[in-house]
C-alpha cells in the first residue's frame, strides 16, 4: 500500500479527495473536515485531465508524473499502456498492435513494479511483468508513475513504480452512472469483421454520504491479427577466417552453417571481420479473438469522519483464440553462392543455396491452433482510522490469484507441419525492409505434393498468489513535522507448469498425394504485406534463374488436417502420447515434463520524517527515510530426467533425445536482505517554480523464471551439441543507488515546463552464465567412430548418413531404416553429447543510466486549443559492440573486448500531443516515438544481438457532447492510423529478424453519463 505525505495545503488536501487517493495523507482532524469547508471543483474533459495530472506532479513529495481520468468512465485511451507511453521515459511493447507492457527509463517490464490501488499484484504472464492488455480503461480513475522512491514505498521497480487507481464511491458522492458502447474495426483482421466493446460504472452514496457502493464492469471483443516475415531461428555468425569446405577431403574445415570463401561475392575473409548467415524464412500469418471481461465491486463505510472501511473484489478474465499459417524454407547450408555487404559486419544481400534434383529439400508449411484464459482475482479490506489530531493509522489486506491457462483441447500453443520436397534451390533477398524468400517450383506446388511432418502440443499453465499485509501509520509532531511508520508482510508464489507433446517425423510421414483433400484457402504471400516492402532480386548480378519468388500458401483447416494425420499416421510408438494417446494431442500430465515452484516471504518496516518550513520566503519541504526489507526464497522444481534415453540422428541436421517418462524433484532456498535510505527535498522558490532533489537506494527483484530451480534440456539439437536452460534460487537481486534533480515552472492554470536529471547506478546484474555440461549419460550419434569415417568419405550430411547406412546397417542394431528415414542411434563408443546450458547468474559489473527529461503542457488562452511534448534521453554507457562473437567463439578476439555489462531496452523516447476542446468537440492527436534499441543477445549463433528499430506512431481521438443532451457524447478512435509496422534486426540492418506488419484499428461508440 503506497501513502504519499505530501506538503499539507488545502489545495493538497483537496485534489487527493477529487482523485480518490486510496491511501490519503494523513492530516488533522481539522483538515480531515476540509472537504466541509472548501468547494471542491469538479473538472472534467481534456483540460481538466491535464490540470489534474499537473497538480499531482506538483503537490508531490517527488518526482512523480500522473494521468487522470477525463471523466467518470472515460480514460483518455481505450488502453492503459497507450496512456502511459505518453508520459515522459515510458515507453510500451505492444502485443498484436495493443499496449501490453511498460519499460520506464530503459528499465524493462520486470523492472517496474506495478500496483492496483497500492497493492502488488500477481500476474498472469510467467513472470513479474503486468500484461496491460488485461484491464480495460473504464473504471480506471487514474495512474501515477512514481520515478524517486520513498521508504513508504514497495520495493521491486528501479525503474518506477506505478500505481493504477480505480473509482471509490465516496470520493463521488451521490448518484455517478456512465454506460458506453464501441464498434471496433481492427484493420490487421482478415476477415474486416467490427467487434463490440461494452461498459458501465454505478456509484452512489447513502445515509449522508456515509456509505457508498461502486460497481463496474466491461466487455471487449476483438478480432486481429498480423503478418510477419521473419528468420526464425536467427542468424549463425563467424569470424571471416571461419571457412566451410565442402570437398569432405581430410583436414577441410567443416564448418556447419558457414559457407566457403569460393564462389561468394564480397564475403569478407579477415580475422577481425564477421559474416553472418541466416537459418531460414518464414512467413507467418496469424489470427486472433479475444474476449475481456472486467468487474469491480467497491463498498465502503464512514460511520464518522475519522473512520472509512473499504472491502473491494476485482475480477479480469482475457480469453485469446490464435490460429497461424506459415510458409518456410529452412537453409542447411549446402553449397551456396551469395552476394554480400561490405565487412566488416557482413551478411547477404542475396543468400543462395542449391541442392540438386538428386537431393531436393522440403518446402514446409505449418499449421496451428491454439487458446489461453488468463484469469486475476483480488478481494482487499482497507480499514482507515484517524485516532486523535496527531495520529492516523491505516490496515490494508488482500488476496490475489492470477493464472493463464490452455483453454483449447489443442492446447496453449502448437504446430502441426507438412513438407513438400521439392526445392532443388532456395534464395533469399535482403536487400528490402522485409526479407523475399525464392524456391524452385514454389508457385507451381500443390496440396497434393505435401506429406504431413512433424508436430507439437504444448500446454503451459502459469499460476500466482499473493497475499499482503500493511499497517501503515503517521504521527504528527507539531512543529518538527511528521513521522510515516509502518510494517507489512507479503507471501508472494509462482508455479510454472509445462508439458509438451512432440513427433519427430519432420521428414514427413505417408505418400504424396495424402493431403490432397484436406481443406483449406491456397492464398497469396506477397500480397498480404500492404505496408511494407521487400528486395525482388532486381539487383542479383546473375538473376534467380529457376527461382519463383514464394507467393503460394495452403491455410490448412488445422482441424480437417489434424483429424486426417490422427486417423493415418499415429505412430506405433506412442509413449508420451498425451490426453489423446495419439500425439496429436496435448498433455495435462505435468508433473512427467515441467513443474517449477518459487515462494518469496518478505517482511518490511519502514519509518520516514517529513518536515516542511522556510528557507526565507521560500517554502520547502523534507522527506528522510530508511525501508529495511527481509526475502526469503523457497523454491521446487520437478524437471524431466533423461536417463537411459537414446539419442537418434534422424534427418541432416536434427539430433533427437528419445523421451523416458521419468522425473527428478530438487529443491534449493535463498535469502537476502536490504537497508534501504532514502532523502527527498523540494523547494518552492516562487509561487510558481519548484527545485527537487532525490536520493535513494532501491531494489529489483529477480524474474520467477531465473529463480526457479532445476535443469532442463532441448530434446532437438544439431550437430554443434545440446541446450538448456537452469534456473538459481540464490540470486540476488538488483542494486541501484538513484539520485533525480528537477526544475519546474507552472506558469498558468494547465500549463508547465520541467527539466529533471537522473542518474541511477545498479549491480548485481544479472546475465546469462552459460556451462557446458554432459548431462544423462547420452552418447552423440555425429561424434564416434562411424561419423568420423563417414565425414571422410562426404561433407554432405546426406551422404554421410547414407554411407553409416549402407555400411553398419545390415550388422549393427542401432543403424536402421524406419517408415523410410535413416536412424542412426548413439551408442557407448561414441563421445557424450555436451549441453549449453544456460543459468542466471549475478555478475559484479556496475552500469551507470543516465539521462535528461524534459517536458511542457501549454494551453492556448481560451482558444481551446493546447499540446505537450517530452523527450527522454537515456544513456546505459556502452553501446553493444556488433564485432563481438560469443558462445562457441570466446575465444576469437576480434577486438580484445567483451559485451558484459551492457544493457538491454535503452532507448529515447519522445511523445507529441495537440489538442482543441470547445463547444462540445474534444480532440487529440498523438504522436509517439521511441528510438532504436538493444532488445536482447543470443539469438542464433555467434551470441547474435536483437535490435528493435526505430519507431512511431499516430493516435487520435474525437469525441462530441451534444448541448441539448449534455449527458450523451459520441465519439471515434483510431490507432496507429498510418500503418506502421515493426522490424527487428541482427547485428545489422539487413540482418532482418522479423517484420511484423500490425495495420490500424479504428472504433465508433457513445457514452451517457446519468
Amino acid at each position: 500500500m503506497i501513502q504519499k505525505t505530501f506538503t499539507k495545503t488545502r489545495i493538497a488536501t483537496s485534489l487527493s479527495l477529487i482523485l480518490g487517493a486510496t491511501a490519503l495523507p494523513a492530516i488533522s482532524a481539522e483538515e480531515a473536515n476540509i472537504n466541509d469547508k472548501v468547494e471542491v471543483i469538479e473538472v472534467t474533459g481534456i483540460r481538466g485531465s491535464l490540470v489534474k495530472s499537473m497538480d499531482i506532479k506538483r503537490s508531490s513529495s517527488g518526482v512523480v508524473e500522473a494521468i487522470s481520468a477525463e471523466d467518470i468512465g472515460k480514460f483518455p485511451d481505450t488502453n492503459l499502456a497507450e496512456s502511459l507511453q505518453r508520459i515522459s521515459g515510458v515507453a510500451i511493447d505492444r502485443d498484436n498492435g495493443e499496449g501490453s507492457k511498460v519499460t520506464v527509463r530503459g528499465f524493462g517490464p520486470d523492472r517496474n513494479l506495478v500496483l492496483l490501488n497500492g497493492r502488488q499484484m500477481p500476474t498472469s504472464t510467467g513472470d513479474r511483468s503486468f500484461d496491460f492488455a488485461n484491464i480495460a480503461s473504464e473504471s480506471i480513475s487514474g495512474a501515477e508513475v512514481y520515478k524517486s522512491s520513498d521508504a513508504t514505498m514497495a520495493t521491486g521497480g528501479i525503474g518506477a513504480t506505478i500505481n493504477i487507481l480505480t473509482h471509490k464511491p465516496l470520493n463521488n458522492p451521490e448518484l455517478v452512472a456512465t454506460v458506453g458502447i464501441k464498434a471496433v474495426n481492427d484493420t490487421s483482421a482478415s476477415d474486416g469483421s467490427v467487434t463490440p466493446e461494452l461498459s458501465g460504472l454505478y456509484s452512489n452514496t447513502f445515509a449522508d454520504d456515509t456509505f457508498g457502493v461502486s460497481i463496474s464492469a466491461s466487455y471487449a471483443k476483438r478480432e486481429s491479427g498480423n503478418q510477419q516475415a521473419e528468420v526464425g531461428t536467427g542468424w549463425r555468425s563467424f569470424p571471416g577466417t571461419k571457412d566451410q569446405d565442402w570437398s569432405g577431403a581430410p583436414g577441410a574445415d567443416p564448418t556447419w552453417g558457414g559457407v566457403p570463401k569460393e564462389n561468394q561475392v564480397n564475403r569478407v575473409t579477415g580475422a577481425d571481420e564477421i559474416y553472418s548467415v541466416p537459418q531460414t524464412t518464414i512467413y507467418k500469418f496469424e489470427e486472433q479473438q479475444r474476449e475481456r471481461v472486467n468487474g469491480q465491486v467497491v463498498f465502503q463505510y464512514a460511520p464518522t469522519d475519522n473512520f472509512t472501511a473499504t472491502v473491494d473484489y476485482t475480477m479480469m478474465t482475457n480469453e485469446v483464440d490464435r490460429q497461424y499459417n506459415d510458409v518456410s524454407a529452412w537453409f542447411t547450408f549446402a553449397p551456396s553462392e551469395s552476394v554480400w555487404t561490405d565487412g566488416p559486419n557482413s551478411s547477404p544481400l542475396y543468400y543462395t543455396e542449391t541442392y540438386g534434383a538428386d537431393n531436393k529439400q522440403d518446402f514446409s508449411m505449418g499449421a496451428s491452433s491454439s487458446a489461453t484464459k488468463a484469469q486475476s482475482q483480488s478481494i482487499g479490506l482497507n480499514l482507515a482510522w484517524q485516532v486523535s489530531e496527531n495520529l492516523w493509522v491505516e490496515l490494508d489486506h488482500h488476496s490475489s490469484t492470477a493464472e493463464q491457462t490452455p483453454n483449447s483441447p489443442y492446447g496453449s500453443s502448437n504446430t502441426i507441419g507438412t513438407a513438400g520436397y521439392i526445392r532443388e534451390a532456395a534464395a533469399t533477398d535482403f536487400t528490402g525492409d522485409f526479407p523475399v524468400l525464392a524456391v524452385t517450383g514454389a508457385n507451381s506446388v500443390t496440396k497434393a505434393d505435401m506429406l504431413v511432418s512433424g508436430s507439437w502440443f504444448r500446454n503451459e499453465d502459469n499460476r500466482s498468489e499473493i497475499d499482503q499485509t500493511q499497517i501503515n501509520g503517521n504521527y504528527v509532531i507539531e512543529e518538527f513535522g511528521d513521522i510515516d511508520f509502518g510494517v507489512g508482510m507479503m507471501t508472494s508464489n509462482k508455479r510454472n507448469l509445462a508439458v509438451q507433446v512432440q513427433r519427430n517425423d519432420w521428414g514427413g510421414v505417408g505418400t504424396v498425394g495424402d493431403l490432397a483433400g484436406i481443406g483449406g484457402d491456397i492464398d497469396s504471400v506477397q500480397g498480404q504485406f500492404d505496408d511494407v516492402s521487400g528486395g525482388n532480386f532486381e539487383n542479383h548480378p546473375d538473376g534467380p534463374d529457376g527461382f519463383e519468388i514464394v507467393d503460394t500458401i495452403f491455410m490448412w483447416d488445422f482441424d480437417e488436417l489434424r483429424n486426417y494425420a490422427e486417423a493415418n499416421y499415429t505412430p506405433a510408438d506412442v509413449s508420451g502420447a498425451g490426453d489423446c494417446g495419439t500425439l496429436f494431442c496435448p498433455s495435462t500430465d505435468y508433473a512427467r515434463d515441467t513443474d517449477r515452484f518459487v515462494e518469496e516471504e518478505i517482511i518490511s518496516v519502514y519509518a520516514q520524517w517529513n518536515y516542511d518550513g522556510e528557507i526565507g520566503d521560500m517554502p520547502f519541504d523534507v522527506h528522510v527515510g530508511v525501508r529495511y526489507e527481509e526475502t526469503e526464497i523457497h523454491s521446487t522444481s520437478v524437471v524431466p530426467d533423461f536417463t537411459g534415453a537414446t539419442t537418434q540422428w534422424e534427418g541432416d541436421t536434427e539430433i533427437v533425445i528419445g523421451q523416458t517418462g521419468n522425473t527428478a524433484a530438487l529443491s534449493k532456498s535463498g535469502t537476502y536482505d536490504h537497508l534501504l535510505p532514502n532523502f527527498n527535498f523540494n523547494l518552492e522558490i516562487t509561487d510558481d517554480v519548484i527545485l527537487r532533489a532525490a536520493f535513494s537506494e532501491t531494489i529489483g527483484r529477480a524474474g520467477y523464471t531465473d529463480l526457479q530451480g532445476g535443469t532442463t534440456i532441448g530434446t532437438t539439437f544439431n550437430k554443434s551439441g545440446g541446450s538448456g536452460n537452469s534456473g538459481n534460487p540464490s540470486l540476488k537481486p538488483l542494486e541501484s543507488t538513484n539520485i533525480d534533480l528537477s526544475a519546474e515552472w507552472y506558469y498558468g492554470e494547465a500549463s508547465y515546463v520541467s527539466l529533471g536529471y537522473f542518474k541511477k547506478d545498479v549491480t548485481n546484474w544479472i546475465s546469462q552464465g552459460q556451462v557446458n555440461e554432459q548431462l544423462f549419460s547420452l552418447n552423440s550419434p555425429v561424434d564416434g567412430p562411424k561419423y568420423d569415417e563417414a565425414q571422410q568419405i562426404s561433407g554432405d550430411a546426406g551422404e554421410q548418413r547414407q554411407y553409416i547406412y549402407d555400411t553398419y546397417g545390415a550388422s549393427n542394431d542401432e543403424v536402421y531404416m524406419l517408415d523410410g528415414k535413416i536412424i542412426i542411434e548413439g551408442v557407448p563408443e561414441d563421445e557424450l553429447v555436451s549441453f549449453l546450458i544456460n543459468v542466471p547468474v549475478n555478475d559484479s559489473i556496475k552500469n551507470t543510466f543516465d539521462g535528461l527529461e524534459f517536458a511542457v503542457q501549454h494551453v492556448f488562452g481560451e482558444s481551446g486549443f493546447g499540446a505537450f511534448a517530452n523527450y527522454t534521453m537515456v544513456d546505459a554507457g556502452d553501446d553493444y559492440n556488433n564485432l563481438l562473437l560469443s558462445g562457441e567463439f570466446d575465444n576469437t578476439e576480434l577486438i580484445g573486448d567483451t559485451n558484459d555489462g551492457v544493457q538491454a531496452g535503452i532507448s529515447d523516447t519522445a511523445n507529441f500531443v495537440l489538442f482543441y476542446e470547445n463547444y462540445g468537440v474534444s480532440a487529440r492527436v498523438a504522436y509517439n516515438w521511441r528510438d532504436e534499441y538493444l532488445e536482447g543477445f543470443g539469438q542464433g549463433t555467434g551470441g547474435n544481438p536483437t535490435y528493435v528499430e526505430e519507431y512511431s506512431q499516430i493516435d487520435f481521438n474525437v469525441n462530441y457532447t451534444f448541448q441539448d443532451i449534455e449527458n450523451l457524447s459520441v465519439f471515434v478512435e483510431g490507432i496507429n492510423i498510418t500503418n506502421e509496422y515493426r522490424r527487428k534486426i541482427g547485428r545489422s540492418s539487413s540482418q532482418v529478424l522479423n517484420v511484423t506488419q500490425q495495420g490500424a484499428r479504428y472504433s465508433i461508440g457513445a457514452r451517457y453519463t446519468f
